[in-house]
């Protein structure tokens, strides 16, 4: 099942979801025509979207509101912190081509702050699935919350048998006495290849699905702070609010150290390309991901600098 075949079957059965969308209509092609007047395309107006959105929910109704991931969640955030963040209203928002997935366009499409902007709203959930068949999984409960959502809508498949969806809970593929993994979105398989790439080497390497962002799963991040083991963080994001403040804002709040390599945009965007080229000159291959791991670990084992929170 893709994610239109899920909002289908959905809004066919359940009378009170609406879809929305600004002009962007790439994976709902075939709802109009089905849902008739519960599909609505309000242009390239994204406040207005969310604006209405509100107003739908306030009668009872729970929007899907499906947009470019840089103008649903930029433009129109004074709408969504205020029409929906505030009073917790049932809106669901479905970021396309975050993070990376933008690959060959530029800086205006790319999505590198989302996570940091949305999990900043009082009241909003985030939730970033590792791939099409994650996301599937996890959309019907988040769909049937009444909270307020952001997810990253992400249509690669992981070819992983990924393990029911809990919100606040992390999937935990596999734990690491050496090092261990925290990733989200597509990059879950690149972060796979890594584990395997490590593993070669005699490792052991742990690797956790942190799908759900806000509510996170704080009790994995103490658990591998505990442990000892080097911790690292993989995201198609900007360093500053995603994964890496996450996990920062955790081990303070628990006083709790450890030594952390975070995987992300520092400070830039990405340089537009095809997806592969994408991932190979900005340094997040499996392979490239892989090498640099493997000399931090050395040096956290020669004790030498690391990066420690």
């Amino acid at each position: 099942m893709d994610y239109q075949q899920l909002i289908k079957e959905t809004a066919l059965d359940n009378e009170r979801m609406i879809v929305m969308t600004a002009e962007n209509r790439a994976l709902v092609r075939e709802l109009p025509a089905l849902l008739g007047k519960r599909f609505i395309d309000t242009g390239i107006t994204e406040q207005t979207m969310i604006g209405m959105a509100a107003g739908l929910a306030l009668r009872g109704r729970i929007p899907i509101c499906h947009a470019l991931t840089t103008f649903l969640i930029m433009r129109a955030f004074e709408f969504i912190r205020t029409d929906v963040g505030i009073p917790a209203l049932p809106v669901k928002l479905s970021g396309f081509i975050p993070g990376f997935l933008s690959d060959a366009n530029g800086p205006t499409h790319q999505a590198l702050e989302d996570v940091a902007l949305m999990r900043g709203i009082p009241n909003m959930e985030v939730y970033c699935p590792a791939g099409q068949e994650d996301m599937v999984g996890m959309l019907p409960d988040i769909w049937s919350s009444e909270s307020p959502a952001y997810v990253r809508i992400v249509t690669r498949n992981t070819g992983y048998d990924h393990a029911p969806f809990e919100k606040g809970k992390a999937e935990i593929i596999a734990f690491g006495d050496d090092i261990n993994i925290l990733v989200y979105g597509f990059l879950f398989s690149e972060a796979m290849k890594t584990k395997e790439i490590l593993e070669g080497k005699g490792l052991s390497v742990g690797l956790i699905n942190m799908r759900s962002l806000k509510p996170v799963d704080e009790n994995i991040i103490t658990q591998l702070a505990a442990s000892g083991s080097l911790m690292i963080t993989m995201e198609d994001h900007f360093i500053c609010g995603g994964l890496y403040t996450i996990v920062a804002e955790v081990l303070l709040k628990n006083q709790l150290t450890a030594t952390v390599l975070p995987f992300a945009m520092k400070d830039k965007w990405f340089r537009p390309a095809l997806l592969d080229a994408v991932l190979e000159y900005e340094g997040f291959t499996g392979r490239q991901m892989a090498d640099k791991i493997l000399m931090t670990y050395s040096n956290k084992i020669k004790n030498a600098q690391y990066h420690t929170i």
